[in-house]
């Protein structure tokens, strides 16, 4: 194996498959571990690095069409994001979302910051002018220096929708509203099996070096991503070897309440349940290294003989350097390696 680990020649591409808050940190990390591997004479890097942004959690509200995946995304790139929140614009005011309230527009339990709302409609008004979705996050991507290609997973409308024993509602109301605690029945992103990847996604992934999955929710983060038609079977027949994270440590999730999400597909919350839920390419799954913490080293065994590399490595992404540290871990799986080494010297 030669080209893959000179950080003086060669310039991969990485495709990131991510969502939520876990997703965005990840790709902040990646970034970092490319520039830090493969850094460019302005401080940047010369991997490729494409991000496939989940869209199935977008809605309208009060008129306006929110992305909250591809703003989070967006905001934590350059750097802008609210880090003790995990959402939306740092040093926002409220003011407008006050208004809103008082009309009775809106969901009161759903606040939205002023700068994040600047955001919303200028998408909303490009959108309404026939700007497709592929189009709107490049404008709105393009503000900032990001150091990415950001593309969503399709330019279709699929939002989710959770089914509950007291009905069926939006998934960022049973989300947001009710923190996942009326037990879900089963997650429809209405719409998805007649949608088709957005422009550059298929592409993307077939001339990969690495696929990394984002330790993002696998139910509604990465499952929407993977639920578009042609997406799944783009990652099976990629070149480049397909690498992913595990958002379960110890039995419980990272962030959130995928947990319930997962309890409503028949998943147990483990990160040999999530591995074995996405299972290896070589028995027609999606993976061929899954990355699972120090927490969890006696599931390794019984993943690997299961058809999947297990490294065991820290997940925790405390910071930008442990962030940096996760991602540099799943672009050194030896799969990852070789393939972006091959993919190197094929260009060369």
């Amino acid at each position: 194996m030669t080209g893959g680990l000179d950080p003086t020649s060669g310039s991969p591409r990485i495709v990131v498959l991510a969502g939520g808050v876990g997703g965005s940190k990840f790709v902040v990390g990646v970034r970092e571990a490319a520039r830090r591997r493969w850094p460019d004479a302005a401080g940047g890097t010369r991997a490729e690095i494409t991000v496939i942004a989940n869209t199935g959690d977008d809605l309208w509200l009060s008129g306006l069409r929110l992305q909250p995946d591809v703003d989070s995304i967006i905001y934590a790139l350059a750097g802008v994001n609210d880090t003790e929140r995990g959402w939306g614009r740092a040093g926002e005011s409220e003011r407008v979302a006050a208004e809103l309230h008082a009309w009775g527009s809106g969901w009161p339990w759903f606040t939205l910051g002023d700068l994040d709302l600047g955001a919303h409609i200028a998408r909303t008004g490009w959108l309404r002018d026939g700007v497709s979705v592929t189009e709107v996050v490049d404008r709105l991507a393009s503000r900032w220096p990001l150091g990415v290609r950001l593309l969503p997973m399709t330019d279709a409308e699929v939002d989710t929708h959770v089914t509950t024993a007291e009905g069926r509602m939006h998934f960022q109301e049973w989300w947001t509203r009710h923190r996942a605690a009326l037990p879900a029945q089963g997650f429809d992103s209405r719409g998805i099996a007649q949608s088709a990847p957005a422009p550059g996604v298929v592409d993307a992934l077939a001339t990969a070096d690495v696929i990394l999955f984002a330790p993002s929710n696998p139910v509604v983060s990465l499952g929407p991503i993977l639920a578009v038609p042609g997406i799944a079977d783009a990652v099976r027949a990629a070149p480049g070897a397909v690498v992913g994270v595990s958002p379960i440590i110890a039995g419980a999730p990272v962030r959130g309440m995928a947990d319930a999400c997962l309890a409503a597909v028949g998943v147990p919350t483990t990160a040999d349940g999530v591995g074995r839920h996405y299972g290896p390419r070589s028995a027609g799954g999606l993976l061929d290294v899954w990355l699972i913490a120090e927490e969890d080293a006696s599931l390794a065994d019984g993943l690997e003989a299961g058809g999947l590399r297990a490294p065991v490595r820290p997940l925790w992404m405390r910071d930008l350097d442990s962030a940096a540290a996760l991602a540099t871990a799943a672009l050194d799986s030896t799969a990852a390696l070789d393939s972006i080494a091959l993919g190197a010297h094929q260009r060369s």
